[in-house]
């Protein structure tokens, strides 16, 4: 799998590399402030493949003794470093934008700007497409990230052509549109740069599984289970591709060591099926035992129908 997934963030790389070629020459032909942004954030976008490689190569370790829960969390960091270096290359093209206005320049050579930054655009779909298949393929974020990353290079190198369309066309005074359109991209890749910084916070905070997932997770219990299972302290996290799930089982205390054992397994089993790469730890306790019930103390989520049985306790 690690080299599946791996191929793809040399694909990014190499995208990037293609791009920013193409940005760079038309810039310094055109003086375009827009296409000085585009080539910018390709060069970013550079920058955030080589992480993401890094990520990628980290993240799928096998656990060891110092890291026993594994090195998923790495994707968290690569991500959110890719939305910092967004933010930043927003901020800089915001400033050759402000700069282009107090200092205004005549731009040359627009029809080889257009074609450029359409092709660049092309390419930079494609592969965008390519890695956001791949990421829901592997559930990796920082393919993701990337493949979002690139799609933000896609959409200002569309607001590009078209500016720069007008331009051709249009009279000198016109070209007053190249550092407002900058400003405009950046504050597009600013909002772009936040939403992966955002996740990438939830990540490394142990935020729980979406809603729907929890439902699969209570779902199979209670299949499984049958009416006389109950649970308490269900908590969840997600560390790169791996869904942690762990939670107390309530069962009644004449079920053996064998047969617990071997509910555990089913109810392992029917939550792996419906989340892949899912990591089960169930705790068993007797429902007859009023001490069972310490979900509360614990935290998490609880069935509420599982109240202690009438017995010992």
């Amino acid at each position: 799998m690690l080299a599946h997934a791996r191929k793809y963030a040399y694909l990014s790389i190499g995208a990037s590399i293609l791009t920013m070629a193409l940005k760079f020459g038309a810039f310094f032909l055109t003086g375009s402030v827009g296409l000085l942004s585009d080539a910018v954030e390709s060069v970013v976008n550079l920058t955030a493949g080589v992480i993401a490689l890094m990520a990628i190569i980290l993240a799928y370790r096998p656990a060891d003794n110092v890291h026993s829960y594994g090195h998923g969390k790495v994707e968290y960091f690569s991500s959110g470093i890719e939305g910092i270096l967004i933010i930043l290359a927003a901020l800089g093209i915001a400033y050759a934008s402000v700069n282009r206005f107090v200092h205004p320049q005549e731009l040359q050579f627009l029809g080889i700007g257009i074609v450029v930054a359409a092709v660049a655009g092309a390419v930079n779909f494609a592969v965008a497409r390519i890695m956001l298949r791949a990421a829901r393929e592997y559930d990796s974020i920082v393919l993701e990230a990337d493949a979002r990353h690139l799609l933000t290079d896609v959409w200002t190198s569309a607001g590009l052509v078209c500016a720069l369309a007008v331009m051709l066309f249009a009279p000198p005074s016109w070209q007053i549109l190249d550092p407002i359109l900058g400003l405009f991209m950046s504050v597009n890749i600013v909002w772009t740069g936040l939403g992966l910084v955002r996740r990438s916070v939830a990540g490394l905070m142990d935020v729980g599984l979406p809603a729907d997932e929890i439902t699969q997770i209570t779902d199979a219990i209670k299949d499984v289970g049958g009416k006389d299972a109950g649970f308490h302290a269900l908590r969840t996290r997600k560390s790169g591709t791996v869904r942690f799930v762990d939670f107390h089982l309530l069962v009644p205390g004449s079920m053996t060591v064998q047969e617990s054992h071997d509910l555990c397994c089913k109810i392992e089993e029917a939550i792996k099926a419906g989340l892949r790469g899912s990591q089960t730890t169930i705790h068993v306790e007797p429902r007859e035992d009023h001490t069972s019930f310490d979900g509360c103390k614990v935290g998490g989520l609880c069935d509420k129908s599982a109240g202690p049985m009438e017995g010992k306790g």
